[in-house]
C-alpha cells in the first residue's frame, strides 16, 4: 500500500477506531486537527501506541516524525497505558520550590515508582507535569483529574494508602499544618 492512496485502514478491528475516524473526519482529515486526534484515541484507548500514532499521521497526511513529536511534546499525552489510577506531581517553578520532589520521593519510597512508571499491579502512573497552573496552591498534585493543593508527603502517603482500598477516594486540599 503507498503510504497516501485511499483511506488507511485502522490498526484492528476494535469499534473505538470508529469514534476515533469520526473526530478526524469531522475536522476534514485536516493536519491542523492532529492534537484533537491524538486526543480521541487517547480518550478512546488510554494512550498513545505506534500503531495509533502511524494510523492517525497516515490518515491526516502528516509525517509520523510531526506525529510523534506532538505526542512526547504535550505532558497529557502517554505512549504507555496508565494504571488505574494517575497521580501527576507539578514540578513547575512555585511547586519544585515547596517542596513537590519531596512529594515524589515519597510516591518512589511507597511504590517503587519514578515519575513515568506504573506499579507492577497496574494500580497507580506516577507522572510529572511543568506546570498545572496552580501556583497559589504549591506543591499542587492532580490526583485522578482532581487538583489537591498544599501536598505534604504525609499527605500524599495517604492518599497511595487510600488508592491500595477498592474504593477511590474523593479529593480535597491537603493543607499542611
Amino acid at each position: 500500500m503507498q503510504p497516501f492512496a485511499g483511506k488507511p485502514t485502522p490498526p484492528t478491528d476494535d469499534r473505538r477506531w470508529k469514534l476515533v475516524d469520526a473526530v478526524m473526519r469531522r475536522h476534514g482529515n485536516a493536519p491542523s486537527s492532529l492534537i484533537e486526534s491524538l486526543h480521541s484515541v487517547q480518550e478512546a484507548f488510554g494512550y498513545l501506541d505506534e500503531k495509533a500514532l502511524r494510523y492517525v499521521a497516515l490518515s491526516l497526511r502528516v509525517p509520523f516524525s510531526k506525529v510523534y513529536g506532538v505526542s512526547t511534546f504535550y505532558h497529557f499525552f502517554t505512549l504507555k497505558p496508565q494504571g488505574e489510577h494517575t497521580c501527576v506531581v507539578c514540578t513547575g517553578t512555585a511547586c519544585y520550590i515547596k517542596g513537590a520532589q519531596k512529594l515524589l520521593d515519597a510516591v518512589s519510597e511507597q511504590k517503587g515508582i519514578k515519575p513515568g512508571e506504573t506499579t507492577a499491579d497496574n494500580q497507580l502512573s506516577l507522572l510529572t507535569a511543568r506546570c498545572v497552573g496552580s501556583c497559589g496552591l504549591a506543591p499542587a498534585v492532580v490526583f485522578d483529574g482532581e487538583v489537591g493543593g498544599k501536598v505534604t508527603p504525609d499527605a500524599m502517603r495517604a492518599w497511595m494508602s487510600k488508592w491500595s482500598a477498592t474504593v477511590a477516594p474523593a479529593v480535597t486540599d491537603q493543607v499542611s499544618a
